[in-house]
């Protein structure tokens, strides 16, 4: 007769807390990689009471071929957002609405006929205005000939009163985009945002570049809308998953900021954005880009460093940008404006130029990229080809024009943006 086999628990298993010290490591280890791949948490108590859960309208199955938001890959947060609760917030904005005396003094703003919408000055006229110690001058701020928009509109915006979320489509290469996670009393008449209204622009009296026209709803928005009191401008292709009375007020009023904007990802040097531009074809006319960097430099124009703190950085992230309609705003705005019809729509070449040499200074609220790709989702723009009649009057895109030398550096030994270049150089090699 053989014996019969016995089988035994592998000694491994034969410790009870040998096991459950196993089974908790493989639980936190799973946590933790759960964590890591997940979304990350940048906001807290986003609109916690009474949110509109349900979209207040739907799409049409075909609209648009890229319509899937662009996904973002951070595993951390730098600098997450607190918001307050969405009622203490809507009351507290309603009554600084009401309270006229907080958005003084007033801009005075130039009025007369003009060729071009902005009057294209020359470079010292411009310059003129940046030091603004007289509340009586009048500031070249667009609408030097008429904006062609239907009388029953203009009355609308006119009569907006309060927040006012702004975006621009023209050539159609954007989607209308329904903002997401509202709070019940934004969608008031007081609150020009919820289902967009949709005001048709003529480009016939404007300009030919259809990127140079989104310029003026995007910097001009406090002449569009003169009685708002505070204004979001997104890109068409963002979509925003935040109320926007909590974003202005924790990134505006609470930081007390006359404007609030994202950094550059990347840049924090407006050279470094100026020579993207032209390596990637962002602007057609490269030679353009050096004269204005060239301009720049010429009038002082310095490298970021630390001491232009509290700015952060020169170059700025401008798909969303998040103000109070007050005096130091809106000469900001303005002076932009007067910049990117001088040169380019390109709004990230004279950010820090304006920024740096306005008077009175810009309080400036710079938050990071993680904090933007959490308040706002964003799509692929649309490539499709659409036919003239569709679109109104086309823009036909210029081809490149090789610079007749390099983009910064001139061929010559006295580029005024030799000193800004060897800082640069300097500082990457120290």
């Amino acid at each position: 007769m053989g014996k019969s086999k016995s089988y035994r628990t592998p000694p491994l298993f034969q410790s009870k807390l040998l096991c459950f010290s196993m089974l908790y490591l493989f639980t936190v280890l799973f946590i933790a990689l759960y964590h890591a791949l997940s979304e990350t948490k940048c906001l807290f108590r986003s609109s916690p009471f009474d949110p509109i859960q349900a979209p207040l309208f739907s799409y049409p199955s075909t609209y648009g071929e890229h319509k899937y938001a662009i996904p973002t890959h951070r595993s951390s947060c730098s600098s997450p957002v607190f918001f307050s609760d969405y009622w203490p917030v809507l009351e507290e904005i309603q009554n600084l609405c009401r309270n006229s005396s907080a958005f003084t003094p007033v801009l005075r703003y130039m009025r007369r006929n003009a060729v071009t919408f902005g009057g294209n000055f020359s470079t010292r006229k411009r310059l003129s205005y940046f030091d603004h110690h007289n509340d009586n001058v009048n500031v070249p701020c667009g609408f030097l000939n008429k904006f062609p928009v239907s009388n029953s509109d203009r009355t609308a915006m006119e009569n907006c009163n309060g927040v006012v979320v702004v975006s621009a489509i023209f050539d159609n290469h954007d989607k209308i985009r329904q903002p997401k996670g509202l709070g019940s009393k934004t969608l008031d008449t007081d609150y020009k945002i919820g289902a967009w209204r949709i005001v048709k622009v003529s480009m016939m009296n404007l300009y030919e570049n259809p990127a140079m026209n989104v310029v003026i709803p995007k910097y001009l928005v406090h002449r569009l809308f003169p009685n708002s009191k505070f204004s979001i401008w997104i890109n068409a292709q963002l979509q925003l998953t935040v109320d926007p009375l909590l974003l202005i007020h924790t990134l505006v009023l609470m930081e007390n900021v006359d404007m609030a904007i994202p950094k550059h990802p990347l840049f924090i040097h407006t050279m470094e954005q100026a020579m993207e531009t032209a390596r990637w074809k962002k602007w057609w006319d490269v030679d353009s880009l050096q004269l204005q960097m060239e301009t720049y430099c010429k009038n002082g124009l310095q490298p970021w460093s630390s001491n232009k703190l509290p700015y952060p950085s020169d170059v700025p992230n401008t798909a969303i940008i998040l103000r109070k309609h007050g005096l130091n705003n809106n000469l900001f705005s303005c002076l932009m404006f007067n910049e990117l019809e001088a040169f380019n729509p390109r709004d990230q070449l004279p950010f820090a130029f304006v920024r740096d040499f306005m008077n009175p200074k810009l309080k400036l609220n710079m938050f990071e990229e993680d904090v933007f790709e959490q308040i706002a989702a964003e799509y692929r723009r649309s490539l499709k080809k659409f036919p003239r009649s569709f679109i109104g009057e086309s823009f036909t895109a210029e081809r490149t024009k090789r610079a007749s030398r390099d983009l910064i550096v001139n061929s010559s030994c006295c580029s005024s943006c030799q000193n800004y270049l060897s800082e640069i150089w300097d500082e990457s090699h120290d």
